[in-house]
Formats: C-alpha cells, structure tokens, sequence
C-alpha cells in the first residue's frame, strides 16, 4: 500500500520541511534520488498524476541584476486544500501520540544490550514505527527524562537515560491465549497452534512443540552475552525480542532487513531468516518483492485482517483515498476530451496525454525498487541548488540554507494568494 503512494509521501515531506510549504519545480529536479524518480520520468508529469494532492501555481523571478531580464515566472507546486487539511490533521496526530511514540523508543532501547541504537539505523526503521520524519530533531529531543542523543564513533546515536520497570514485561506467550475450547480442561495431547492450511514434518512439529514447552525468556531481562550461541535458551529469547519489535510496528511486520540492521544491538543470531521461518507458529514470512517482511502472526486474524488497526494507518487510508482520488480526476478530464473531440483524440490532445498526465495504468510508482532509503537525515544534504552562471540567484537560494528544513509554525489549511503567500522564499 505504501510503495503506491511513496512520491506522494516524499513529495509531501519536501513541502513541509519549506517554511511557506512550497517548492520550486525546478528545484525538485535535484530531488530525483530522494523522490525515487529514475532520469526519463518526468517530474512535472508525477505532479500532474494527482491533481487532488498537488496543484501547480507561479511566483515572479526574485530581482536580477541590470541587464538581465526573465520573460516568464517560475512554477511552483504545493498542497492542495484537502492535502494541506489532511497533513495537518497528521501533525494534530503526532502531536497526541508524542508520548506513546517516546514509548516505544524507550522500549527499544531497554531491548538493546548496551542501551543505545544508531539514529542512522533508526531511520530506516522509523516509518514501520509510525514516527514523523522529524523524530530526531523534536522526538528525541523533547523526552530527556527517557533517552538522549550522544556522540559516537559510529555517528550519533540515541541513548537510553531512565529504565522503566512497567515497560519491562514481555508480550504473553501465545499459547496462553484462550484455545476457545467447550469445556476448559487440559488437553490430553500436547496441540500446536497454527494457521490453516499449514502442514509441517513430523521432527519440525516436534522441534516446535519442546521449543513451546521451555520456560519464557523475557528480553529485557535476560541479555543475549549471559546465554550461548546458537542454544535453545538463545533461539527462545531472539523469538521474544523480535515478537516485542513486531508488536511496536503500526502495521504488525517489517523488513528482515530492517531486523538485520539491529542484529548486533539486539544480540540476534547471524542466521536470522531462518530462525524466523523456522517457527511458522509465530512469524510469518512474505516472499512478495525483492525484500522478505515477516508478520506477527498473533496480531492478525484468521482472514489475514489486522486485529488492532493503529491511528496512524487510519491517515494512511486517507491519504490512499485522496491519491485515488486524482485517479478518478484524471479519467474524467480524459473522459471530457475525448467527448469533445467526437471520440478521437487529436495529436495535439495526445501529446499533452502522454507528457503531462502520463495515465498509462499499467505504469505503476510501486515499480520503484523496495529496497529505497527514506533519507530523512539528508534530505538536501547532498543538493546543489544553485546554478553556477547566476551569481545573484545562488545569494536567494542559499539566504535559507541553514539546515534547519522542519518548522515548528501552524501548517496553513487554506492556500491564500495574498502577498504573503505569493513571495518567494
């Protein structure tokens, strides 16, 4: 779901990291590798793909110097109304889960063996937490009592300052769960819990029913250096402390990837693929795509729906319902010029159908490769916004490079065309 509407959510990243939520289109052709557009797709023809979530507006040339004139203004591309109410009901969101979010990185932290993570690791695995793109920058920095940003000869990383003793309690195991039995009693065989139409070998369905019988290992408090490699006792607590890490995902799952990342932090065995495929009773694993995601199979029901559904998927819905949207705009604009031209298009109309709407269907944004980087911590790092024949307009560009791309302002429902609004940068 994520990947159709990913140059929806970057995009919309780039205009909210603007003071005036704006950006120059000719800017957005140094954002190519952020917005994972490849060199022949153009980025104005993207824009033009959801009328509901961007439109296009111009601004004049900011002063030239004598003898050097501009005939034309510069276009400019920023939220729609309904795409600016919806970004702003998801900063309202943030904003009340701010705690809850804190939560969940203190947690993680108390999971790690020396209690502090990468923030560059963390990073790829924060939008699986559902945290803003600016976690770094306000989260981390606006809960001192729970962690705190240190320097590392690795780069910077988050540090854990308090232990919590309530947030220290394992997930209950699933075979504790209610086996909706007529009458309560215990079992006479020994039963596995698992998903229909799953078959395993006898000496595996053997393996996995010792394995559910040895006692729980709690990952908090069980470190992975006071138990051997590659042990029972190892396998039981690495189930557990991936179980804790799907718990805190919005949607229930991530990328092994993402899992393998904080291999060393969380004391997880070298071979964490097939510890996870092999206890089919707990995760499960998807081979769609060109990387695996593993799913907490105790957070879905038996037809595969999540059981708990997070606030944050609920704006994701919305921003889904609202790229769908444009889809339908963009049929009834073609629908309109094909009536009016008697059922043909003409070449002209068929030109501006294929550069500037691009409705082919079967081109797809999910085609973009899974393995992307959110590069959230670099956003513009990287970026060379000023021409090297202008001297006067690299002055302009560069007044507002401070680094500093989130502003803690009120996010502008409504777009006015007043001169506030309509001044450059």
């Amino acid at each position: 779901m994520k990947n159709k509407i990913r140059f929806v959510q970057k995009l919309k990243t780039l205009l909210l990291s603007k003071p005036k939520h704006y950006i120059p289109v000719h800017i957005l052709s140094k954002c190519r590798s952020y917005l994972c557009l490849s060199k022949p797709r153009s980025i104005l023809s993207m824009i033009h793909r959801y009328p509901s979530v961007f439109e296009l507006f111009t601004i004049p040339w900011p002063p030239k110097p004598l003898n050097a004139t501009k005939l034309h203004n510069q276009l400019c591309v920023r939220l729609t109304p309904a795409a600016a109410a919806l970004a702003a009901e998801e900063l309202n969101l943030q904003s009340s889960i701010s705690n809850m979010l804190a939560t969940k990185l203190q947690k993680l932290l108390m999971l790690s063996s020396h209690h502090k993570i990468l923030l560059s690791k963390l990073v790829h695995f924060a939008p699986d937490l559902g945290l803003p793109p600016n976690f770094r920058s306000r989260l981390c920095n606006d809960h001192p009592d729970k962690f705190k940003i240190v320097d590392t000869p690795y780069g910077r990383a988050l540090e854990l300052v308090s232990w919590d003793v309530n947030l220290a309690n394992p997930l209950l195991p699933p075979a504790s769960h209610s086996l909706d039995l007529i009458v309560e009693r215990p079992l006479k065989f020994k039963q596995l819990r698992l998903r229909k139409g799953l078959n395993l070998k006898r000496r595996h369905h053997d393996f996995l029913l010792k394995f559910q019988e040895m006692p729980e290992m709690c990952p908090y408090r069980n470190p992975a250096e006071a138990l051997a490699k590659e042990s029972l006792e190892a396998e039981k607590r690495s189930c557990a402390l991936v179980r804790e890490v799907l718990a805190m995902t919005i949607e229930k799952r991530t990328l092994i990837d993402h899992l393998t990342h904080f291999r060393k932090e969380f004391g997880l065995p070298n071979k964490l693929r097939g510890m996870i495929i092999r206890h089919p009773e707990l995760f499960y694993v998807s081979l769609k795509g060109q990387r695996h995601s593993v799913f907490l199979v105790e957070g879905f029901g038996e037809k595969g729906d999540l059981l708990e559904k997070d606030d944050v998927l609920f704006l994701q819905d919305k921003w889904m319902d609202l790229a769908r949207e444009s889809k339908r705009m963009r049929q009834e604009r073609r629908k309109a010029r094909i009536d009016k031209d008697d059922g043909s298009l003409n070449d002209t109309d068929q030109n501006n159908y294929d550069s500037d709407d691009d409705y082919d269907d079967n081109i797809e944004i999910d085609n973009f490769k899974d393995g992307y980087d959110d590069g959230f911590e670099d956003i513009f790092e990287d970026l060379d916004f000023e021409d090297e024949d202008d001297d006067h307009r690299n002055k302009f560009y560069s007044q507002n490079n401070n680094g500093e791309f989130w502003i803690a302002r009120p996010f502008p429902i409504q777009h006015g065309l007043d001169g506030e609004q309509t001044q450059p940068w």
